[in-house]
């Protein structure tokens, strides 16, 4: 397990497993809408973020029926990734404990002006983060 991995879930109190792949559907959220040059960066920089883009980018996407249609339709992007993070049984608060520690690893990483720029490219991302 990597070091991003086990910082996620010893922080927000979720196993291993379920912090994998929620950091892999957030990072591959943040591919598909962010900033492109600034994302690519931020992914590589941290250890093993890529990987965790690789097998769970496409976990949830388009998913969600009516409701996620609706979302999507209404809030798309964070509103959507938050839907498909909570059909994976999490709650709004371990969302946001989620996306706060990841993106402190990724700071360390990629240094704050990366991050700045990916979460500034994403219309209503700075609430969580």
């Amino acid at each position: 397990m990597n070091e991003l991995v086990s910082r996620v879930a010893d922080s927000v109190g979720i196993t291993p497993d379920v912090a994998a792949k929620a950091i892999g559907m957030m990072l591959g959220f943040l591919q598909r809408e962010a900033d492109d040059g600034a994302v690519a960066k931020m992914i590589e920089a941290i250890p093993g973020a890529p990987e965790l883009v690789a097998q769970f980018n496409g976990e949830g996407a388009g998913g969600g029926g009516l409701l996620g249609g609706l979302m999507a339709s209404f809030g798309g992007g964070v509103m959507a990734l938050g839907q498909q993070l909570m059909s994976q049984g999490l709650g709004m608060g371990e969302i946001t404990a989620l996306a706060k520690e990841t993106m402190a690893v990724a700071r360390e990483h990629a240094g704050d002006e990366v991050v700045d720029t990916v979460i500034a490219s994403v219309p209503g991302l700075s609430q969580f983060v």
